[in-house]
């Protein structure tokens, strides 16, 4: 059977132009023809924008036939969340208020991958303001999980995952403040890259302003399904900006960067249930790691039960003060109950506790970069539990905090600004299952190098397991 272009990865398509064995613009209506079946069937897409798209890859194409120089991504069909700025396009970020908040100029990353050649084909659905594992809001409705529409396909990027595991572009942007892309990525079996905070620009002009915890936690980055994409997708998103002061000119490669190294295995935990199929995927990747020359201990990162806490509650007391009132008034109800939930259960902090909760995040930050200079590679869950049920987050406050105890391994990581990388390892039950890879601030290269390992062992493909059904 032949394989279509929209089953390509980005970097065999990328490839495939710049040889001239096909065109920016057959790509684009090969993944514009998937999107017309695919998107109705579980709504990863809240828009596309066929006509733009072509007019995008008619453009690339003449630049090549000039003898023009090519990007990385040149004439790759790709897919922006709603959450940013695409320049003439609506940020609506799920909300149905912002229909008419038309972005006047790109974010920077979106800037960069259109320099680099991207075609963008259509805006990836979100939960209303970005604030649930679950996608779905009033405005542009519920995505569907490909593998199980009775669970979640994750959020915030829940779009994005669903988009990319059905063939809908090969590289789909995403944002991460607390799992927003390795949780998705997991929950319907493709690859997410949590970057550092520093690496990728975070900036949007239509709300330039971000809060304290979200400078210090938030951070842009990729779906796809391969491994390589996401390393091709971070060198280009991660270009320059003085839009974002925290930008770092950090380097992508280091001359260990494929070396094998020490592995910190991290599989259960007493604070929350963990189910068998999260800690055997664990279990799984550290013998192929150990397998490819790696050395692997099991060992619990420090302050674990802390850090993982202190996201939520810096975070949600952090919105109390910049956004709670205008997320209630805006929002959708699903939102408002998450919401509600979302406070109920945390502390309410004055000042003086949140400098103080500053001070001491810290003093963490220094012995997880001590933890992670012994152990270059942290192997562990997305989260302790499967994909959760469609909707879980509306049942109570109680149900709520099982969930953020479930969903330790994600926020310990991003309180203290580190990467993270979500690898698929197979099905079990009729649902993915896939570990996640850490570790030290700007070493990406470090996780995509073991994920590599990982999923090369895995031979397993999101795509071809939905066709094959």
């Amino acid at each position: 059977m032949n394989t279509e272009l929209w089953q390509l990865s980005a970097t065999e398509l990328a490839g495939r132009i710049a040889r001239r064995d096909t065109t920016a613009r057959a790509a684009t209506e090969s993944v514009l023809a998937r999107i017309a079946v695919a998107n109705p069937q579980v709504n990863a897409l809240a828009s596309v924008t066929p006509d733009l798209a072509l007019q995008a890859a008619d453009a690339a194409d003449a630049a090549q036939a000039r003898g023009d120089t090519l990007g990385a991504l040149h004439g790759v069909p790709v897919t922006i969340k709603v959450n940013i700025d695409v320049q003439g396009q609506a940020t609506t970020d799920g909300v149905a208020a912002f229909k008419d908040n038309i972005a006047a100029t790109d974010s920077p990353l979106v800037q960069s991958m259109r320099e680099a050649g991207a075609i963008i084909v259509g805006r990836n659905n979100a939960p209303a303001f970005s604030l649930r594992w679950f996608t779905d809001n009033a405005f542009h409705g519920r995505t569907l999980n490909p593998f199980d529409a009775g669970v979640t396909p994750g959020g915030s990027s829940g779009g994005a995952a669903s988009a990319t595991a059905m063939g809908m572009g090969a590289i789909a942007h995403g944002n991460d403040y607390g799992g927003s892309i390795r949780y998705p990525a997991w929950a319907c079996g493709v690859v997410g890259l949590r970057t550092t905070v520093g690496r990728v620009p975070s900036y949007k002009a239509s709300a330039p302003n971000r809060i304290i915890s979200n400078q210090q936690m938030s951070v842009q980055g990729p779906l796809t399904r391969t491994v390589a994409d996401a390393r091709l997708a971070l060198q280009v998103m991660s270009r320059g900006t003085p839009l974002d002061p925290q930008w770092v000119p950090a380097p992508l490669d280091y001359t260990d960067s494929r070396e094998p190294t020490r592995v910190a295995i991290f599989r259960s935990w007493s604070h929350s249930p963990v189910d068998p199929t999260a800690s055997a995927a664990v279990d799984q990747a550290a013998k192929w790691l150990e397998a490819a020359g790696y050395t692997v201990e099991e060992v619990e990162p420090p302050h674990f039960a802390e850090i993982s806490a202190m996201q939520f509650h810096m975070v949600m007391n952090d919105m109390r003060r910049g956004g709670e009132p205008f997320m209630r008034e805006h929002g959708d109800d699903a939102l408002r109950t998450a919401l509600a939930h979302y406070m109920d259960i945390n502390p309410v902090w004055d000042r003086d506790q949140y400098l103080e909760s500053l001070t001491r995040r810290f003093n963490i930050a220094r012995d997880w970069a001590v933890f992670l200079e012994r152990y270059p590679v942290l192997l562990m869950p997305n989260s302790w539990e499967r994909q959760f049920k469609v909707d879980d987050d509306q049942q109570s406050s109680d149900r709520t905090a099982q969930i953020l105890l479930a969903q330790a391994p994600m926020l310990s990581t991003a309180t203290l600004g580190l990467p993270g990388l979500s690898v698929p390892t197979g099905v079990a039950g009729g649902l993915p299952v896939g570990v996640q890879i850490v570790s030290t601030k700007f070493r990406e290269d470090r996780m995509l190098a073991a994920g590599e390992v990982i999923e090369k062992a895995a031979g397993f493909s999101a795509l071809d397991h939905l066709l094959a059904r």
